[in-house]
């Protein structure tokens, strides 16, 4: 019989429990995006703005199917996200000179301006929360979280056409 690593330490013959990974982050993230959400007012985006803004600098975007996949977003939905920040100027979409049916996003200076301003706010909440910790756990938790968001197994598979 296999061990279970959750039984590691248990005394003979008990199980040892821990609540599931869900269970424990899916409060924290409502409770996160909650905190979240002032700062994001105060600026004018939602959640999904601000993912944008954020991925948008991050990679150079050249469709805006591979902008929604990358965050994971629906590609139907993330149109109308995408015409406000256009509309308020804190994104460029432009028909790539190579294919005009494809549309290359960037982001303009104010776009940079507004999403370094949210980010500072939200990452000032998050300071006081992370301050919490021991230096040594708040390094270990953030150092697994990015590990786990990078692991590609925990990205919808991709649907063939």
């Amino acid at each position: 019989m296999t061990e279970n690593p959750a039984d590691r330490g248990a005394p003979s013959g008990e199980r040892a429990t821990r609540p599931d990974l869900a269970a424990m982050m899916v409060p924290l993230g409502r409770a996160l995006m909650a905190a979240e959400q002032p700062a994001l007012d105060a600026h004018g985006l939602t959640m999904w703005g601000y993912s944008v803004l954020l991925h948008l600098d991050e990679t150079p975007i050249r469709t805006q199917a591979a902008l929604a996949e990358a965050i994971r977003a629906d590609k139907t939905r993330i149109i109308a996200v995408l015409d406000d920040l256009e509309t308020r100027e804190l994104i460029r979409r432009q028909p790539d000179p190579g294919d005009r049916r494809v549309r290359l996003l960037s982001l303009t200076p104010e776009g940079r301006r507004v999403r370094d301003a949210t980010q500072a706010a939200i990452q000032e909440n998050e300071e006081r929360l992370l301050a919490r910790l021991p230096a040594a756990d708040r390094t270990a938790f953030l150092r697994a979280l990015r590990t786990l968001s990078a692991m590609p197994e925990l990205r919808p598979p991709r649907k063939r056409p």
